[in-house]
């Protein structure tokens, strides 16, 4: 995912930052807990093609961007 491009992105919903999730090729709003597809390359910035984000997955995000591991 190109980083100028995802800078430029926002949640369609509250109009946040998303966060890339190169695993799961989506991006995420860990606000609105909706998690937006990359299809070929293209983000699907629909609310009906999201995904909703279950409790649990939330609060792994929540905690990994306030205890971001160190890259080696």
């Amino acid at each position: 995912m190109d980083k100028q491009l995802l800078s430029m992105l926002i949640c369609p919903q509250c109009k946040g930052k998303l966060k890339y999730d190169r695993e799961t090729a989506e991006l995420l709003c860990t606000f609105d807990g909706l998690a937006y597809p990359i299809r070929d390359g293209i983000p699907v910035m629909l609310d009906n093609e999201a995904r909703r984000m279950s409790e649990d997955e939330k609060l792994d995000r929540a905690k990994a961007e306030k205890n971001p591991q160190p890259t080696v």
